[in-house]
């Protein structure tokens, strides 16, 4: 019986998730200009991966390659961030929807419960990034209890954005505590199997947050000018 033997990470592999927590945790901020030398010196690999996995991050909208001069980080725009809400408020409407007919058990629903849990707590002590890692948890666990592949590879497609956003505007905002509120709510019509009031619970709150962060956005933007 063969032993499977993990596959190294590749140095293009090992560029994007780097490069992409340089872009997420601001060290390379949006509007930012970069050689491929400066950022293969910084990573300490060659410039061939660094201009492979900034072909990756460009397809993502995370960047945009220069003809020589480099990378681009693109900004957040609020028209973007709005496009990407509507879809996202749609499929994951659905997936709640969908997630309260299936009629789940107690356990199927702990990882749900875990990180409304989680956020209640992150709140009490006013850790932000930690809500923020718990607020992702939910609306990755909540789409996956949808039950539809292609609902889940589309907003993983755009979750990245949504992540930029709120790292920009997460300390401009008012404590989410509103927001908890909506996650409970579609927690519980999800526990009740009632797909209408999930849907529309759900619907509500991603409207809401649509419309403080393109609010914050635009604020934020104005102030770079």
């Amino acid at each position: 019986m063969k032993t499977q033997v993990d596959k190294p990470v590749s140095n293009t592999d090992r560029a994007i998730t780097e490069l992409r927590r340089l872009v997420f945790s601001g060290e390379l901020p949006a509007g930012s200009d970069h050689l491929e030398s400066e950022l293969a010196e910084r990573l300490g690999m060659s410039r061939t991966p660094i201009r492979e996995a900034a072909r990756t991050l460009e397809s993502q909208g995370l960047l945009e390659l220069r003809a020589r001069k480099g990378v681009r980080i693109l900004p957040i725009s609020p028209e973007d961030m709005r496009e990407i809400y509507d879809v996202l408020t749609e499929l994951e409407s659905l997936a709640a929807e969908r997630a309260a007919e299936q009629s789940y058990s107690a356990t199927h629903l702990t990882d749900l419960a875990r990180a409304i849990a989680d956020m209640d707590a992150a709140l009490d002590r006013q850790d932000l990034d930690t809500w923020a890692e718990a607020d992702d948890r939910f609306h990755s666990e909540l789409v996956r209890l949808g039950g539809n592949a292609r609902v889940m590879a589309i907003t993983a497609m755009m979750s990245d954005q949504v992540r930029r956003a709120r790292a920009v505007t997460l300390f401009m905002r008012p404590l989410p505590v509103q927001s908890n509120e909506d996650h409970r709510g579609v927690f519980e019509a999800i526990a009740k199997a009632d797909p209408q009031r999930a849907r529309d619970l759900h619907r509500a709150h991603r409207e809401r947050a649509r419309d403080m962060i393109l609010g914050l956005l635009e604020r934020h933007r104005l102030r770079q000018l």
